[in-house]
C-alpha cells in the first residue's frame, strides 16, 4: 500500500472519530435537553401541587373562621336571649361599679331604663339602697352574699326581693366585678303574712269568744238594772250617775258586739262582685256625714270584678271611708275623702285606695293600726281597721297604710280579680 493510501486511511479514521465525537455530543445534548424538559415539567407540577395545597389550607382556614364566627354569634345570641328571658333581675357590675348588664326583668322590677347600663350602680340604684349595699358588700369583700332578703319601700307598696350576689372572677381567680341576681318575693311574703294573720285571728277568736260572751252576759245584767232606775225618780245628784251608767253600758255593748263580730270566723259567700258598685254603695252610706261637715267623698279610677262576699267587702270599704271622715272631723277640717281604683293587670289584682285629709298616722304606728283595740282617736274602739284587715285577708288580699298627699292617711286594699 502506498503512502498516499495510508494517509487517506488515517484521514478517514480521523474524520470518523470526529463524527463519532460530534454524534456523541449531540446525543448527550439531546439527552440533557430531555432531562431539562422533564425536570421543568416536574418543577411545574410541584409548584402547582404546593399552590393547590396552600389554597386548600387557606380555604379550610376561612371555613373554620366562618364557623367560629357563626358559633360565636350564635353563642352571643343565646346568651343575650337567656339574659333577656330571665324572670329574675340580673345586674352585672365591674370593679369600677359600672353596670355592664341590666336585663329587662331588673329594669321592670326596679323601674329602671335599659339606658342606665353603663352608669355607676350606686347612682342608678339610689332608690334601691338596700340592694346597692349588698352589691357593694360583695365588691369590697370578694365574697358572695347568698339568699339575702331586702325590702324596698315604694309609693305602690313594699317590694320584697330575694338577692344573691356572686363575685365575678377571671380564669386566674382575680376579682373582676359582681353578678347580682334577684327575684320578686312580694307575693310569697304577702301569702306568708296572710297565713300568719289568719292563724292569729283564729287563735284570737278561740281564746276570746267565750270570754266576750260571759262579759256580755254580766253587762246585760248591769244594763237591765240601770234601765229599771228611773232618772226622774232620783235626786238630781244621782240622776247624772244613772244616765252615765246607761251610757257606758250602751257603749260597752257596742264594743262587745263589735269584738264578737271581729272574733267570729268569717263565713264568706263568694260570688262575682262589681267593685264599682261596692265603692258607690260605701260612698253613699257615708256621704251624708261628710256633707254635713262641709266635705265630700270623691270616686275616680277604674274598677274590676272580684270573687268575694259583697256584704263583707262593703263593710270593709265603709269602715275605711268612715274612718277617714271621722279623722278629718276630729282634726277640725271639712272631710275630703278620695276613693281611687286601679286594675293591676300583670298581677291580676284590684287596688282600691282610700285617702283622707286628716292628721295622718305616724310612721311608727302604721304597723299597729290593724291590731285589735289599737286606736289613735279618742272615741275609737280600735276594731274598725282590724275588721277591715280580717275581711281583706279572708279574701286572700292585703291592706297597707301610708301617708297621703297633704299629710293625711291613705289605706290601700289589694284584692285578687276574678279568674273567669
Amino acid at each position: 500500500m502506498t503512502p498516499s493510501a495510508y494517509a487517506l486511511l488515517g484521514l478517514t479514521a480521523l474524520v470518523a472519530g470526529l463524527v463519532a465525537v460530534l454524534v456523541f455530543a449531540v446525543l448527550r445534548f439531546a439527552s440533557a435537553a430531555r432531562d431539562l424538559r422533564r425536570h421543568a415539567r416536574e418543577g411545574d407540577s410541584e409548584r402547582v401541587f404546593v399552590t393547590a395545597a396552600l389554597e386548600d389550607a387557606l380555604r379550610k382556614l376561612h371555613d373554620q373562621e366562618r364557623a367560629l364566627t357563626a358559633r360565636a354569634e350564635s353563642s352571643e345570641r343565646l346568651n343575650s336571649e337567656i339574659v333577656s328571658s330571665l324572670t329574675s333581675g340580673l345586674v352585672v357590675v365591674d370593679l369600677k361599679g359600672t353596670i355592664r348588664t341590666l336585663n329587662p326583668a331588673a329594669s321592670r322590677l326596679l323601674k329602671l331604663n335599659r339606658a342606665d347600663a353603663g352608669h355607676d350602680f350606686r347612682t342608678v340604684l339610689s332608690g334601691a339602697t338596700p340592694l346597692a349595699e349588698v352589691i357593694e358588700e360583695c365588691l369590697s369583700s370578694a365574697r358572695p352574699a347568698v339568699r339575702r332578703s331586702v325590702s324596698l319601700r315604694r309609693p305602690d307598696g313594699t317590694l320584697h326581693l330575694g338577692v344573691t350576689v356572686s363575685p365575678l372572677l377571671d380564669q386566674a381567680r382575680t376579682l373582676q366585678g359582681a353578678v347580682c341576681l334577684f327575684s320578686d318575693l312580694t307575693a310569697v311574703m304577702d301569702l306568708e303574712e296572710q297565713v300568719r294573720i289568719k292563724d292569729s285571728l283564729a287563735r284570737l277568736g278561740e281564746l276570746t269568744a267565750g270570754l266576750a260572751h260571759e262579759f256580755r252576759n254580766g253587762l246585760a245584767t248591769i244594763h237591765g238594772y240601770a234601765r229599771l232606775l228611773d232618772p226622774a225618780g232620783n235626786p238630781d245628784d244621782q240622776r247624772t250617775y244613772v244616765e252615765a251608767i246607761r251610757a257606758e253600758t250602751d257603749s260597752l255593748e257596742r264594743v262587745v258586739t263589735n269584738f264578737l263580730n271581729f272574733a267570729r270566723p268569717a263565713q264568706l259567700t263568694l260570688a262575682p262582685v262589681q267593685s264599682a258598685q261596692l265603692v258607690e254603695r260605701a260612698r253613699a252610706e257615708v256621704a251624708g256625714e261628710a256633707t254635713a261637715r262641709g266635705g265630700d267623698i270623691t270616686v275616680r279610677g277604674e274598677f274590676g270584678t272580684l270573687d268575694g262576699d259583697e256584704v263583707l267587702l262593703t263593710q270593709a270599704l265603709v269602715n275605711l271611708v268612715r274612718n277617714g271622715v271621722e279623722a278629718a272631723i276630729e282634726a277640725g277640717r271639712p272631710p275630703r275623702v278620695t276613693i281611687e281604683g286601679r286594675v293591676d293587670v300583670p298581677n291580676r289584682a284590684l287596688r282600691v285606695r282610700v285617702a283622707d285629709n286628716g292628721p295622718g298616722i305616724p310612721e311608727a304606728m302604721r304597723d299597729k293600726v290593724f291590731q285589735p283595740f289599737f286606736t289613735t282617736r279618742s272615741q275609737g274602739t280600735g276594731l274598725g281597721l282590724a275588721l277591715v284587715r280580717k275581711i281583706v285577708v279572708s279574701h286572700n288580699g292585703r291592706v297597707v297604710v301610708e301617708e297621703a298627699e297633704g299629710g293625711g292617711a291613705a289605706f290601700t286594699m289589694v284584692l285578687p280579680l276574678t279568674t273567669a
